[in-house]
């Protein structure tokens, strides 16, 4: 979502950009993967790196020793790095290392907690790139107060925003979701961070706050793999199967869930792209996490952190029907034209 309105802007402009696609492998499940390639209308990448799952030391090893490989082949002026998973700091620290400049798409995003894997990510990602580029302004003084130099710091808005614009011309999200065998109204879940999921106590605390839910409207939750394998090995599935309200289906590729998304009464998620296109929708989101890296979609959006309390999810939810709920706004620059920005700054800075 974030890679596809950009290169779609650089192969237009043949005369300044020859843009090379990489991926990681890091998400390489077809669901989870193939799928994003398909409804975003994105090309074969030019190199599939096939690095897998493994522990954050394994996928950096494997992302580095692979990229190294793609970095001699091509001598790129530019490296361009999105979000904060593994690969983006993996890539990072190769192209640096190589004395190749760095961009970042996504910059001074910041949760203040670095138990998260994804925190320290971005904080060293920002530290060692030369462009950041920000989706919002509280971004901007995240990495003025860390010392960066606001030379480097450019506020261009939300990217994602430019592909979910994009998509939403030509949804017929009625349409996706009778397909799906949906019928209204229905909340919209889905859980996959490994805080969450990687452990039975904090997985039995997101079933409790889901059974509230069900018992209110009905839930459909299209399960992440991640999720999927943890509720069968802690013993969990007949807990699931248990729910009358909750529907568990495959996992969604991303025109599905943004249809599922419009459909819905209201957001359960840990996602933070969820958080953001909620957000675009004017969707009620609960976000369960004890924090989040986009403040700006509770402080000016439509999520609210719930964290894994289920009294308050349900208090929420009640308050979501009874349409008492708050009403938010979209931020700055989350237009669509994201996108035409970065690549208009990194033709004038190159």
């Amino acid at each position: 979502m974030k890679v596809a309105p950009l290169l779609r802007l650089m192969t237009r402009r043949p005369d300044r950009f020859d843009p090379v696609l990489v991926h990681t492998g890091q998400h390489y499940d077809a669901n989870m993967s193939d799928v994003f390639f398909s409804d975003l209308g994105l090309p074969a990448p030019k190199y599939y790196l096939s690095v897998g799952s493994g522990s954050h030391a394994e996928t950096g090893a494997k992302t580095m020793l692979a990229f190294e490989k793609v970095m001699v082949e091509e001598s790129p002026d530019l490296v361009v790095v999105f979000g904060d998973v593994t690969g983006t700091l993996a890539c990072t620290l190769v192209a640096v290392q190589m004395c190749t400049k760095v961009a970042h798409v996504e910059a001074g995003l910041r949760s203040w907690d670095k138990s998260m894997p994804e925190e320290v990510n971005r904080i060293v990602t920002d530290t060692l790139s030369d462009y950041l580029f920000t989706p919002s302004r509280d971004a901007d003084e995240n990495l003025k107060n860390e010392g960066i130099d606001a030379g480097r710091i450019h506020f261009v808005g939300n990217v994602m925003v430019d592909s979910l614009l994009r998509a939403e011309e030509t949804l017929d999200s009625k349409a996706v979701i009778s397909t799906l065998g949906i019928s209204d109204p229905f909340a919209y879940c889905t859980l996959h961070r490994p805080a969450n999921v990687d452990e039975k106590e904090p997985l039995s605390r997101c079933l409790d706050c889901l059974e509230r839910v069900q018992n209110l409207v009905s839930v459909v939750f299209p399960m992440h793999p991640r999720t999927m394998d943890r509720v069968n090995r802690f013993g969990l599935r007949d807990r699931v199967d248990e729910m009358p309200g909750l529907n568990v289906i495959d996992p969604v590729g991303y025109l599905e869930s943004l249809a599922l998304q419009k459909e819905s009464l209201l957001v359960i998620s840990d996602s933070a792209g969820l958080q953001e296109e909620s957000t675009v929708f004017g969707k009620p989101c609960l976000t369960m996490r004890p924090n989040t890296e986009r403040p700006v979609t509770v402080d000016i959006g439509s999520a609210t952190i719930v964290d894994l309390d289920a009294d308050l999810v349900e208090e929420k939810t009640v308050e979501v029907m009874e349409r008492r709920y708050k009403a938010g706004s979209i931020p700055k620059f989350w237009d669509g034209k994201t996108s035409e920005r970065i690549v208009d700054l990194i033709d004038s800075l190159s």
